[in-house]
């Protein structure tokens, strides 16, 4: 893993109920490494936590970035330090920005689906969109009023915007109906970040509906098994070290390759975070991760090295 941004906690803000932003500033000074509207950060909490967020300020600001929290009451302890331990001025390690939910700033119009705090990344975006004049609009749902985060800003953008809050309305959205809205067009891109119910329906739909540039970021990994045909045993060859290595059963192929003294970038060791994404040059691995679509994992072009596994006697990887 790399050192990290050394920063440290410029101001929490109460955004919503049980949300808080932080704002992050560098600790010597000076701008940060640039980010792109769906890129998140690893944020290495005091209590030895490693928790993901995504950006939710301006991709144009380069002395802070800001993140949106919700205080999750099945925390393991990642939100709940934030909430209840993280102090204004106190010291923290932040990775570099990563991106695994890319806009797609020249599609003809765009439609942002968010669910709860999945509004951060997509805030980000509406953002940029605003800025460079495109056409778009975001669907907004939220539990209640009270529980919708930087509603005031996403307001303040002038976008179309449509709001449905489960308590008021009596239920959840009509998901099928609001993406019914369009016809099907190769030119409009779709983005979605919630929970996994919605983006399992999100998907569905936009399946169903023909809108093929459909786009989602996950928060928390899926529970994933390993496929029928995958192999305990196998070999990876190292095409750019020119080395070989072997998975046995019972290890995973990142802790092989750390064993073997691989240096490979990791975090979240749940396959949602993105930083261990490695290309695959030959083979067929078992796809386990959260972060790949299903196109992706067809193509075979990276994998997830932190949770999937090989359905080949050998894997060559870009190691």
């Amino acid at each position: 893993m790399s050192d990290g941004l050394q920063m440290f906690v410029h101001t929490l803000r109460f955004e919503a109920l049980d949300t808080v932003s932080v704002e992050l500033r560098s600790a010597s000074g000076g701008d940060l490494p640039a980010f792109a509207p769906g890129s998140h950060i690893d944020l290495h909490l005091p209590n030895g936590l490693v928790r993901s967020y995504s950006l939710c300020n301006s991709a144009d600001e380069r002395h802070r970035y800001v993140v949106g929290v919700l205080h999750d009451r099945a925390s393991r302890g990642g939100s709940r330090y934030v909430h209840d331990g993280l102090r204004v001025g106190a010291p923290i390690t932040v990775s570099g920005p990563r991106n695994l939910f890319a806009l797609h700033e020249g599609a003809r119009h765009t439609v942002l689906v968010a669910g709860g705090i999945g509004v951060t990344p997509l805030l980000c975006m509406a953002r940029r969109l605003a800025a460079i004049g495109r056409s778009f609009e975001m669907l907004y749902f939220a539990r209640d009023g009270k529980a919708a985060a930087f509603l005031d800003e996403l307001q303040a953008l002038g976008m179309p915007l449509h709001l449905h809050f489960d308590s008021e309305q009596g239920g959840p959205p009509d998901l099928r109906a609001l993406l019914s809205r369009r016809e099907p067009d190769g030119d409009s891109h779709y983005y979605a970040c919630g929970p996994a119910p919605m983006l399992e329906a999100f998907e569905r739909i936009c399946v169903e509906l023909g809108h093929t540039n459909a786009h989602i970021e996950r928060f928390a990994p899926m529970t994933i098994e390993a496929a029928g045909n995958a192999l305990g045993h196998y070999t990876v060859e190292l095409r750019r070290s020119g080395r070989f290595v072997e998975v046995t059963p019972g290890k995973s192929l990142l802790d092989t390759l750390i064993a073997a003294g691989v240096e490979v970038e990791h975090s979240c060791c749940e396959g949602v975070c993105g930083s261990c994404e490695t290309r695959v040059i030959a083979g067929e691995p078992d796809h386990r991760d959260s972060v790949l679509s299903a196109k992706e994992r067809a193509n075979n072009r990276s994998m997830m090295v932190c949770v999937s596994g090989c359905k080949s006697d050998t894997l060559v990887l870009d190691l």
